[in-house]
C-alpha cells in the first residue's frame, strides 16, 4: 500500500509499515495526533538514553531507558497486544495509560 503523506510503505490492512524490505508494527491510527507526537518524542529521548547508558556501560541506567523504550512502543501500539485485536476502550486506555506513566514519572 502506497505511503499517504511520504511516510513509509504500509501493507495492504495497514497494519505493518515496511522500512528497507523489513515488516514493522504501525503505530495504532486510534491514537489521537498530538499523544501520538509526545508518545513519539518520549520514545526518541528514551533511544537516545539507551545510546547513552551503553556509552557509559551503565547497565542500570540501560534497563530503565529500554523499559521507557518498551513502554512507549506499547502506548503507541507497535508492540505488546496488537491493537487490531483490542477494542476501543483498551486502545484508548493502552496509549492514554502510557502517557500517564511518561508524564508521571518515566518522562526524564
Amino acid at each position: 500500500m502506497p505511503p499517504e503523506s511520504g511516510g513509509p510503505d504500509r501493507t495492504d490492512d495497514g497494519r505493518y509499515v515496511i522500512v528497507k524490505g523489513r515488516r514493522w508494527r504501525a503505530t495504532d491510527p486510534a491514537v489521537p495526533e498530538d499523544a501520538a507526537a509526545a508518545l513519539r518524542s518520549h520514545l526518541m529521548a528514551a533511544r537516545r538514553a539507551v545510546r547513552e547508558a551503553k556509552r557509559s556501560t551503565d547497565d542500570a541506567a540501560l534497563r530503565r531507558a529500554r523499559d521507557r523504550v518498551q513502554r512507549a512502543k506499547v502506548a503507541l501500539g507497535e508492540r505488546g497486544d496488537p491493537w487490531w485485536e483490542q477494542s476501543g476502550r483498551e486502545r484508548d486506555r493502552r496509549w492514554r495509560d502510557g502517557l500517564a506513566w511518561f508524564d508521571g514519572h518515566g518522562g526524564q
